[in-house]
């Protein structure tokens, strides 16, 4: 792996609801396709989430 989150962890919702420019909803996705949100995740993973958020330099470039 390339340094990148595994796909749908905290770090990697953040990092993609970032890019996309959405509002920040704390939240991952689970092996099994469930979608956790913040009120059933630990102060780490969101911490993991928010981190990714606000670390994301990059956002998509809608063509505006």
């Amino acid at each position: 792996m390339s340094g990148r989150p595994r796909h749908g962890c905290p770090a990697d919702r953040g990092s993609a609801d970032a890019w996309y420019n959405r509002l920040p909803c704390p939240h991952y996705i689970t092996a099994d396709s469930q979608r956790v949100e913040e009120d059933k995740m630990t102060p780490a993973e969101i911490a993991e989430y928010r981190a990714a958020y606000d670390g994301e330099e990059d956002r998509k470039d809608w063509g505006d």
